[in-house]
């Protein structure tokens, strides 16, 4: 279980593919709160990036 640093002036910006690549499990699935360690509100704004990022076809939907 991977967990990561909850740092509350964390930013998600779409166009960070890497960063948010880190927060995808190898299918392409967005990673649970659990996993990630994030609070809720970063992680609802973790998800509206990834589908941002997704849409404007920079993230696969599924992988694999």
């Amino acid at each position: 279980m991977k967990k990561y640093k909850n740092d509350p002036n964390l930013y998600f910006d779409y166009r960070d593919v890497k960063t948010l690549q880190r927060y995808t499990d190898s299918y392409g699935r967005i990673e649970p709160i659990s996993k990630t360690g994030l609070s809720a509100k970063q992680q609802r704004q973790l998800a509206v990036a990834i589908k941002r990022a997704r849409h404007l076809a920079l993230l696969p939907f599924v992988s694999k």
